[in-house]
């Protein structure tokens, strides 16, 4: 399986969430509730290779597979 490309990952990202905006985290895909947590930046690419974005309360980078928009106004 091919992996994604981590800048167009990025590009869509940044298309559609801002600083500030609200995502849905999930620390295992598909496990248990997912958490909401504000961007505390905007997504980059770490090392190359993966697409991440920092989350206010949340210790280091996450990757944006695991985040999920919110729409506006559902927050």
């Amino acid at each position: 399986m091919k992996r994604p490309n981590p800048y167009k990952e990025v590009y869509d990202f940044n298309a559609v969430v801002k600083v500030g905006d609200t995502v849905e985290f999930s620390e295992v895909i598909g496990m248990g509730e997912p958490v909401r947590h504000q961007t505390e930046s905007e997504a980059e690419v770490l090392g190359e290779h993966t697409a991440v974005v920092w989350l206010k309360g949340k210790r280091g980078c996450v990757r944006l597979s695991h985040c999920k928009p919110i729409a506006a106004g559902a927050a």
